[in-house]
């Protein structure tokens, strides 16, 4: 067989030998950046160990190199392998579960009598570094699934055993290091001590699979890089982001509330909180009004019959908090709005003319999440969608996509948010409507992007099954990526709920009906903005966006009247009367985050003045109170956010 690496050569290997035979070979090249940690294969990461296909005569690969991302997922799946058999020297009657690669790292489901601690996390790390010490070959070996299966029967490893009688194949890939041996198709790398640069974060509770009926698992986070330095960068980057957590900052800015007392998942929206909240659902109204939206408001419960029309029984009852009885009928909470958006438009007949129909409502569902999956407001078990759905003409829909595509960009560069990954979701195996209208779909959704100048990626065979989609994900100020915003072309539900509007020609037709959410979700969205933010908001956000404070109490009547002042020009004021410290209450009030305070002493009060005090420690003197109120309302328009 003939191998082409790109950039490094081409090379004569046996049929089903693996890549690692041509080692030799390359190392004689002297390549400036080494081996390469691994290969792509078309779209598929392969190792060293990889058999290539054997009805080929000639293939080309991609090499991998470190700095390659796809090259972290191959490092970071060898490193959960090898705390696997860390834990299994250390705790010889431990049984594994799945150790994948993951976006920032890896992790390893195991299960142990009892839930490991920090100082079991102590001892497993030192062991892992004595694993990679050694510097073990990793080999992949092929069995028989009878071998296999008497394999780990030996091994008594009941979790590898259950996943190996799902396999189809007959044949089942291993991989060894040393004694230890692992269920697995790879990638790998060539030895443990490839491995230089890793950390073991934490440990955690996860059901076995993800179901609270299996028994609970050990999950035991890690990552891995190529380089110490980056490992130490990513591990101040966790420090930041624990700063930044929207959990402690919400307790500590007295935002928002999660009470188990209450229930797992349900979010209650302290006054603060609830203000900010206020804010963006009154922004996002206006706007939406503008655009020539309708603004709706929907029941949260709905007959149950109401979901079996819609396809949600089918499709998405795992995930649906079960029917109430009442009075002989069956109810559920809603997890979509989009049925009654659909009996709004389907209230009376519908022309041509009426089109586009666009309906918006701030809608809130209910959807039962796993407790093992909650966190915070970023996964919660109800939450407020900012929805809306465009019902329009086949030769309307790609300008209502590119209008929906404007908003979405106003929106979040508005919120402080730049830079976006997009992905253009295609047609999956599974799918209702004739393929024709989905290429057309997929044609303008792909269009509008390129209408907008937006760079993006397709993902193919990930739209979803009654239409393809595209989803923004955006990146906060410490890098993350977050998934927030989707547009979704439906064809399902006009058929199921049989929507028609009489056309041109006096003949009923279809609508297509576009699903799209800018924010996703207000609880979601909220968490993503305080992590953001460091809950240090914009003045425009900011629950309170200026505190008077008065140095002693003689200054108090001045400051009653500089704060009436500030209320009656629009501006959320509060005040800091106390008789305390003015470097205490300055404390306090930079402590909350508020974007400025007002200083007033006898000096104030004499000149009629006032000292300013930005968050940032920056302070301004002698303003008078309508220098200060012009200084504020330039920082709380539009044209100051852009």
């Amino acid at each position: 067989m003939k191998i082409h690496i790109i950039e490094i050569g081409t090379f004569q290997l046996p049929p089903s030998r693996p890549l690692k035979d041509l080692i030799p070979e390359i190392k004689k090249i002297k390549l400036s950046k080494g081996l390469p940690v691994a290969f792509k294969l078309d779209s598929i990461i392969i190792d060293w160990h990889s058999p290539l296909p054997e009805d080929v005569e000639e293939i080309v690969l991609k090499p991998l190199f470190p700095e390659d991302r796809e090259s972290l997922e191959v490092l970071r799946h060898t490193a959960s392998h090898i705390l696997a058999q860390a834990v299994k020297e250390l705790f010889p009657e431990a049984k594994l579960g799945i150790g994948p690669a993951i976006d920032e790292g890896f992790y390893y489901d195991i299960y142990y009598p009892k839930p490991f601690n920090e100082e079991d996390l102590k001892l497993i790390e030192k062991k892992v570094k004595e694993i990679i010490k050694k510097n073990l070959p990793l080999e992949r070996k092929v069995l028989e699934r009878s071998e296999a299966e008497r394999l780990f029967s030996e091994l008594k490893e009941d979790f590898k055993l259950e996943l190996l009688r799902e396999f189809e194949d007959s044949q089942i890939s291993v991989y060894t290091q040393g004694n230890f041996v692992d269920l697995c198709r790879g990638p790998h790398l060539l030895t443990t001590g490839q491995v230089r640069a890793v950390k073991l974060l934490s440990v955690a509770g996860a059901y076995w699979r993800g179901n609270e009926k299996n028994p609970m698992l050990n999950r035991i986070y890690g990552t891995a890089f190529f380089k110490e330095e980056d490992l130490k960068a990513y591990l101040e980057l966790l420090e930041e982001v624990k700063k930044r957590d929207h959990r402690r900052l919400g307790k500590e800015l007295e935002l928002f509330l999660i009470e188990e007392d209450i229930g797992a998942g349900l979010v209650i929206w302290l006054p603060k909180g609830a203000l900010v909240r206020k804010i963006i659902e009154d922004f996002w109204k206006e706007e939406h009004l503008k655009r020539d939206y309708h603004l709706v408001y929907t029941p949260h419960i709905a007959l149950r019959d109401l979901w079996k029309t819609s396809g949600h029984l089918d499709f998405y009852s795992d995930n649906m908090y079960p029917p109430m009885e009442l009075e002989n009928r069956a109810y559920q909470l809603k997890p979509m709005n989009c049925p009654f958006h659909i009996y709004i438009y389907n209230q009376k007949r519908r022309s041509y003319r009426d089109l586009p129909l666009r309906l918006c409502e701030l809608g809130t569902v209910y959807r039962f999440e796993r407790s093992g999956v909650l966190h915070g407001l970023l996964r919660v078990r109800g939450f407020t969608q900012d929805d809306a759905h465009i019902f329009c003409r086949e030769d309307q829909l790609e300008d209502e996509l590119i209008r929906v595509l404007d908003l979405v960009i106003y929106f979040l560069k508005l919120f402080g948010f730049q830079e976006y990954q997009i992905y253009l979701s295609t047609r999956p195996e599974k799918f209702v409507g004739p393929p024709e209208i989905w290429d057309k779909a997929e044609k303008a959704l792909k269009s509008a992007l390129e209408h907008k100048g937006l760079a993006f990626e397709i993902d193919p065979g990930e739209g979803v099954f009654y239409g393809p989609k595209i989803d923004l994900k955006i990146k906060d100020v410490l890098g993350r990526f977050w998934q927030c915003s989707t547009i979704q072309v439906d064809f399902n539900l006009p058929e199921r709920f049989d929507l028609v509007y009489v056309s041109e020609d006096n003949r009923f037709h279809r609508p297509i009906m576009i699903h799209r959410a800018l924010l996703g979700s207000l609880e979601r969205f909220f968490g993503v903005l305080i992590e953001h933010y460091g809950g240090a908001f914009p003045f425009w956000l900011a629950p309170i966006q200026v505190r008077v404070l008065t140095i002693t109490d003689r200054n108090i009547l001045y400051g009653e009247k500089i704060f009436q002042e500030l209320k009656s020009a629009g501006f959320r004021v509060d005040k800091d009367f106390r008789n305390e410290k003015i470097n205490y209450k300055i404390r306090s009030a930079q402590m909350e985050k508020i974007p400025y305070m007002i200083i007033l002493g006898d000096q104030e009060e004499q000149r009629q003045t006032l000292s300013l005090r930005k968050r940032s420690g920056e302070v301004l003197q002698d303003l008078t109170l309508s220098e200060v109120i012009t200084l504020l309302r330039s920082e709380n328009t539009l044209s100051s956010i852009h």
